[in-house]
C-alpha cells in the first residue's frame, strides 16, 4: 500500500493510499479547488456516507445507485466536498456508473494488467470529468506514487511524468513539495496571463 502525503491530513492521505476509488475521485475533484482540499474530499464523502474512513473504502456501486438528492446533500456539507457540489456530485455518480458497467465497480481495474501507458491513458481519459490534461496527471500520479508503471507510462503522462518535475499533484510528497508545486502552478498562470496580455 503506497504512503501518500498529498492532503497533509493523515486520515485523508491514508484513504487515498489504500482505496483506488478515493484516489480517482480526488483527481476528479482537483478542478478549480485547492489540491489538498480536493484530495481530502473522498474522506469527507466517506464519513457522510456512514463509513469509517480509517477502515472502510468507498463503493462505486453505492455511489452509482445513490439517490441524487442524498448525494448532493453529502457534497454540500458543510463543509462542502467541492466548490461546485452539484456538478461534482453528478460527475461522481456518472464516473461510478461507468466503473460499475466496465470494471465491476473497481477503480483499480482501470490499471490492473494494463499492457502499456497509452492504454492506461485512454482508459482514464474515458472517465467522466477527465480531459486530456487530467488524464495525464493521473497517469503520472499512478506511476510516481502508486506503483503503476506499465511500459510507456512516462511518455503517456507527458511532461507530468518527468523525473524530478514539480508540475502537479503527482509530485507532492509532503509540505515542501506541495509548496513547490503550488509555486510552479502560479508561475505557469502568470506566464499564461502575460502571454495573453501581449497578444
Amino acid at each position: 500500500m503506497p504512503t501518500l502525503r498529498i492532503t497533509q491530513d493523515d486520515a485523508a492521505d491514508d484513504l487515498l493510499g489504500r482505496d483506488p476509488l478515493a484516489l480517482v475521485l480526488g483527481m476528479l475533484f482537483d478542478q478549480q479547488f485547492p489540491m489538498e482540499r480536493a484530495f481530502a474530499g473522498p474522506c469527507l464523502l466517506a464519513g457522510r456516507m456512514g463509513l469509517d474512513p480509517a477502515t472502510d473504502a468507498l463503493s462505486a456501486a453505492a455511489l452509482a445507485d445513490a439517490d441524487p438528492d442524498a448525494l448532493l446533500a453529502w457534497f454540500q456539507g458543510p463543509p462542502a466536498v467541492h466548490r461546485y457540489p452539484g456538478s461534482m456530485a453528478a460527475r461522481t455518480q456518472a464516473l461510478c456508473r461507468l466503473l460499475v458497467e466496465r470494471y465491476d465497480g473497481r477503480a483499480d481495474r482501470l490499471w490492473d494488467g494494463v499492457p502499456d501507458g497509452a492504454t492506461l491513458l485512454r482508459r482514464i481519459g474515458e472517465l467522466p470529468g477527465f480531459g486530456a490534461q487530467k488524464a495525464k496527471i493521473l497517469v503520472a500520479l499512478l506511476g510516481k506514487q502508486y506503483g503503476v508503471t506499465p511500459p510507456g507510462w512516462r511518455e503517456a503522462a507527458g511532461s507530468y511524468g518527468e523525473e524530478g518535475s514539480r508540475r502537479s499533484v503527482a509530485d507532492i510528497t509532503g509540505p515542501e513539495s506541495l509548496a513547490e508545486v503550488r509555486a510552479a502552478k502560479q508561475e505557469a498562470k502568470r506566464v499564461a496571463r502575460a502571454a495573453g496580455a501581449g497578444r
